[in-house]
């Protein structure tokens, strides 16, 4: 029998899996909530997971739950529906965040489980599924530190840049500021590789001349696997999720009465993406789209240089 704490998870989807995996090798007793996706949960289960039907069982035989959703109404949900966590949780329960939530939504949502003896520690997360299959990803983490010495050895399950930012909310705050430096990188490069097409400079140009300067980074190179190599895995984030993303970066610059002009054109490249029906597309795929706004084919552009 383990002594270990048991450790619940709600959201095995691209980067949850990885996360959830990397929990059952660090030996923690695991129980997930399924979802459509069969595949996730069966995988989670053959290495030894178990399962329940809703959020109100597992918060009854949990010490801690991951939730790794989408926004944060599918957290609300989660935490405060008939089958919630609230209405299943015990005194003592720690509840970590990984979505990248509204940090408005966090503050009353912790506040409501402390109402029950309960915590919320916001942790969302940096880099992509590669990272979350390997448990390296990068954690920002909202608590107190008691709370967080309690929760160091989970997070080091999945995580190996870790930052404890500050207390619940703060972490959500800082990852609405990484997101909305990298979607302002994508609406960038994607700008740049078309505008480079439409003067008659190549993408793999781009790539060469910018990836070995100074101006290079790992965020350019993933988005350049996809613009210039093809590869539609190499950066995993949906362009609705990003779309999202910087909306609420949008709404904190707003409630705190700080202009966000740049991010207002980013918010316009990926709000007009994802009305053209490219939600479901990666974010390096935001490059094809901007190029298509400029009547050009950017998969042929770099396909006709390879070939010259």
């Amino acid at each position: 029998m383990s002594d270990k704490p048991v450790i619940g998870f709600i959201g095995v989807g691209l980067m949850g899996h990885g996360m959830a995996a990397s929990i059952l090798r660090g030996g923690y007793p695991l129980v997930v909530k399924g979802n459509r996706n069969r595949v996730p949960v069966e995988d989670l289960l053959s290495k030894g997971a178990t399962e329940v039907e809703t959020p109100a069982e597992m918060a009854a035989q949990c010490d801690m739950i991951h939730l790794c959703l989408s926004n944060s109404p599918q957290v609300e949900a989660i935490i405060r529906g008939e089958d919630g966590i609230l209405a299943g949780g015990r005194k003592g329960l720690i509840v970590l965040d990984a979505t990248t939530a509204d940090p408005t939504s966090t503050t009353a949502l912790a506040a409501e489980l402390a109402e029950k003896g309960m915590t919320l520690v916001d942790a969302p997360l940096g880099r992509t599924p590669k990272e979350a299959e390997e448990g390296t990803l990068d954690a920002m983490i909202g608590c107190d530190d008691a709370t967080y010495r309690k929760i160091l050895p989970v997070v080091e399950c999945w995580a190996g840049n870790i930052n404890h930012v500050g207390e619940s909310g703060s972490a959500h705050q800082m990852k609405l500021i990484m997101n909305f430096i990298s979607m302002g990188y994508a609406a960038l490069y994607a700008e740049a590789v078309t505008l480079g097409a439409g003067v008659g400079l190549a993408p793999q140009m781009i790539e060469q001349v910018i990836g070995s300067s100074r101006l290079g980074n790992g965020f350019f190179d993933t988005f350049m696997k996809y613009a210039v190599g093809r590869d539609r895995d190499a950066h995993k984030f949906a362009i609705a999720n990003a779309s999202k993303d910087v909306r609420y970066a949008a709404n904190m610059a707003s409630d705190a009465g700080v202009a966000n002009i740049m991010g207002a054109a980013i918010k316009h490249y990926f709000t007009l993406a994802e009305g053209a029906g490219k939600g479901d597309h990666y974010v390096p795929m935001l490059a094809d789209h901007v190029a298509e706004m400029n009547g050009l084919d950017l998969a042929a552009i770099v396909a006709n240089h390879a070939k010259s």
